[in-house]
């Protein structure tokens, strides 16, 4: 566990009591230079020294010192439209990777070898080209053919994630999608919402194949990679270029919007995924961007939604539900290891039983109810 001094605590009470880093220094009986680097986390103090610094600024141990984890999990959100990320979702999300932790021993992959990354991944249209160009090579699909929930399936397994399909319902979440990285076990996790529109849920899963192959980012460039490669992924240059030429040929707005929804309806991805990827084209090949009403073309897009299933309806219209709408433990566990081919309830299982945990455990690894968690747990166990 490594430590540092809580910069913003410290300054703070160095302000109220009147004191600069040199009257610190004087104090101490240390250099100014010291100060500064304990100050900017470049050095830490010596145990006397730090609890000369706590009584001088009138703080605790905990109020001065941060505990830095070099193997806290990593997140990314998949987030629902308006919501921000607040320090209170990546703490959640951070607790389920810690319980995560305790199931990676039973992962089933190989531990010799780790799985191939991209070396220095960005955005330029040319580069994401190249990448997801090998990546389809890779899932055995052409420069245009149609990418199905099955290749993505199959790549993640591929890189050693571990799909953990959940059932968050479609309001009133921070995210639609979390992927977990741990460090010590170099293990990767992805949660993703089954309660989602069948479209926004495959560009889910490409961006979070995207958040695998690109480990070494995080924050905004992560996510920003991670889009620019799903729209790549779902709809490659090859069909950029016709879109884009094919869009500007219509003759009115009405025309242009009527023609995106029937690019996207055959490869069963989101309009915004086509009018966007033929825009980066335009960006790339430096020509004017299409310009579609944002009073129509939202609508439309609305609408053409609204003829498709929630994945958790399609998955699971032919079982009993229950009054939340909700299918029972046995028929969410076994439709999630059929379709999603995820070892993540096997593990589970092996670990609920070898090492007597309760339902508590399910609970928070899979961040659902109380209720919902014993029923996993009866059927697990």
């Amino acid at each position: 566990m490594q430590k540092i001094l809580n910069a913003q605590n410290a300054n703070l009470a160095m302000q109220n009591k009147g004191l600069t880093q040199t009257a610190v220094a004087d104090n101490l009986a240390v250099s100014k230079e010291a100060v500064s680097q304990w100050l900017s986390a470049k050095s830490f103090p010596r145990p006397n020294k730090l609890l000369q610094l706590g009584k001088l600024l009138g703080l605790s141990f905990d109020e001065l010192v941060i505990k830095e984890d070099p193997f806290a999990p990593k997140v990314a959100f998949r987030k629902m439209k308006g919501t921000k990320t607040k320090d209170h979702h990546i703490e959640k999300a951070q607790e389920m990777g810690r319980f995560l932790r305790y199931l990676a021993p039973y992962l089933p992959f190989d531990t010799l070898e780790m799985p191939p990354v991209l070396k220095s991944p960005h955005c330029d249209y040319e580069y994401l080209r190249k990448v997801t160009a090998k990546v389809r090579e890779d899932i055995n699909l052409g420069p245009t053919d149609r990418v199905n929930f099955s290749h993505l399936i199959r790549r993640f397994g591929e890189l050693q994630a571990v799909v953990v399909p959940v059932l968050w319902g479609s309001k009133q979440r921070h995210e639609n999608a979390v992927h977990i990285y741990l460090p010590d076990s170099q293990s990767t996790w992805v949660y993703l919402n089954l309660d989602t529109n069948i479209h926004d849920f495959k560009f889910w899963m490409a961006h979070e194949l995207g958040h695998c192959l690109s480990p070494s980012l995080e924050g905004d460039d992560a996510e920003d990679f991670a889009d620019a490669f799903a729209g790549s992924l779902l709809f490659p240059h090859e069909l950029a270029e016709s879109a884009y030429f094919s869009i500007k040929a219509q003759p009115s707005t009405a025309a242009k919007v009527a023609h995106v929804i029937n690019l996207a309806d055959p490869l069963m991805i989101s309009p915004y995924t086509v009018l966007g990827q033929a825009n980066k084209y335009a960006q790339a090949t430096q020509q004017s961007e299409i310009e579609l009403s944002k009073a129509v073309f939202p609508g439309a897009v609305t609408n053409f939604n609204k003829k498709f299933k929630n994945l958790s309806e399609a998955l699971f219209g032919d079982a009993a539900l229950d009054a939340d709408g909700k299918p029972s433990a046995r028929e969410y566990i076994a439709k999630a290891e059929a379709n999603f081919e995820t070892p993540f309830f096997e593990l589970l299982r092996k670990y609920l039983k070898e090492q007597d945990k309760g339902s508590g455990f399910v609970r928070t690894v899979l961040d659902m109810p109380m209720l919902d968690s014993r029923s996993i747990y009866t059927e697990l166990t």
